[in-house]
């Protein structure tokens, strides 16, 4: 057996994959938006399965909230705010560095999904908010390449493998059944109902990329472990013509970035992201030295910059996006971007 192959022994001797099958998973790219829960268990499965390549987009850095659940993630990590795409990318190459990994810190928008798009294959949702979501849908639809999307908050998760041409979309998908309307952040979260989806998310993708397109499970899947229920519904009826993301006439419309500051509460953190119209080459440089003529605290990394005024702490990204912490009230962060900016 090929060396390379060895590491993949147990993987092939189950016959729906098998030394073909292997050979297919190693030769495809998986994109998974969002690296914290669901993102770190399904990067590690994948990576552990020996994918081609595996790009990873994320906004955020590893925070101690974050340890209960996002398994790469340490203590380390959270103590030196690592960015969690980078983090998790010096992970898996410790685990397969036979797999190429890139680390995306950045905001998901559509002109950065669009400009990646090209050779991958599947599109592995690990996002924690659904306008993400929705633009996962549309790329996934406008290009057709699967997405299994998952979701969870407390006990509960669900998952769903959209196949473009074939299942109903995520768009079509939530105007016909009840998707829970609560995060992390009101409810909470365990680590088994994160574990619970990226399984069913995790079997879906291997199936996928190692060509068993007629076993990909058909049906939406929900389940609430503390209260035992699990439940399965046939979706094809929920596909609609009409859809603008899936149907006879599509439009994509959540690929249609607008241009305006976008400004947002982050799921299950005292944060607001502030997002400006103009997110290309940031100024950091000149923003530190302004703020440490003016006294501030000013610390970071070197994908990050945290510097706090008046009790207020606030973390700028080179691409010019700011997390505002210690606040979810919107035109407070705004107050202080703009004071920190001035």
């Amino acid at each position: 057996m090929d060396s390379q192959l060895e590491r993949y022994s147990r993987q092939m001797l189950f016959k729906p994959i098998g030394p073909e099958g292997q050979i297919e998973i190693g030769k495809k790219h998986a994109l998974i938006v969002g690296v914290g829960a669901l993102g770190t268990h399904t990067s590690e499965l994948l990576a552990r399965a020996g994918v081609r390549k595996l790009t990873l987009i994320d906004r955020d850095y590893v925070d101690r909230s974050n340890l209960q659940r996002q398994h790469l993630f340490t203590e380390r990590d959270a103590a030196e705010q690592w960015p969690k795409a980078e983090a998790a990318k010096e992970r898996l190459k410790n685990i397969n560095s036979q797999v190429e990994v890139e680390a995306i810190v950045a905001q998901a928008d559509a002109a950065l999904l669009e400009d990646i798009i090209a050779d991958v294959d599947l599109l592995v949702d690990g996002t924690d908010n659904f306008e993400t979501r929705f633009l996962m849908n549309d790329l996934s639809q406008k290009y057709k390449i699967p997405y299994v999307f998952g979701s969870c908050v407390g006990s509960f998760g669900m998952a769903f493998t959209i196949i473009p041409g074939v299942t109903p979309c995520l768009q079509c998908l939530i105007k016909r059944l009840p998707l829970q309307g609560q995060t992390c952040d009101t409810v909470g979260i365990i680590a088994p109902a994160v574990q619970m989806v990226t399984a069913h998310q995790g079997a879906e993708a291997l199936k996928i990329l190692s060509g068993n397109m007629e076993a990909v499970r058909k049906t939406y899947v929900s389940f609430d472990l503390w209260e035992n229920e699990y439940l399965s519904l046939k979706a094809d009826a929920l596909k609609e013509s009409n859809c603008l993301s899936c149907g006879e006439t599509p439009e994509y419309p959540f690929l249609q970035s607008g241009q305006e500051m976008k400004v947002a509460v982050l799921c299950g953190r005292d944060t607001v992201q502030i997002r400006p119209a103009d997110n290309q080459s940031f100024p950091l440089e000149k923003l530190v030295d302004q703020w440490r003529s003016a006294g501030l605290a000013v610390g970071g990394n070197p994908f990050l910059i945290s510097v706090t005024k008046d009790g207020a702490k606030a973390v700028f990204f080179k691409d010019g996006r700011a997390l505002i912490h210690g606040t979810k009230d919107l035109n407070e962060a705004r107050k202080i971007y703009h004071s920190l900016m001035g």
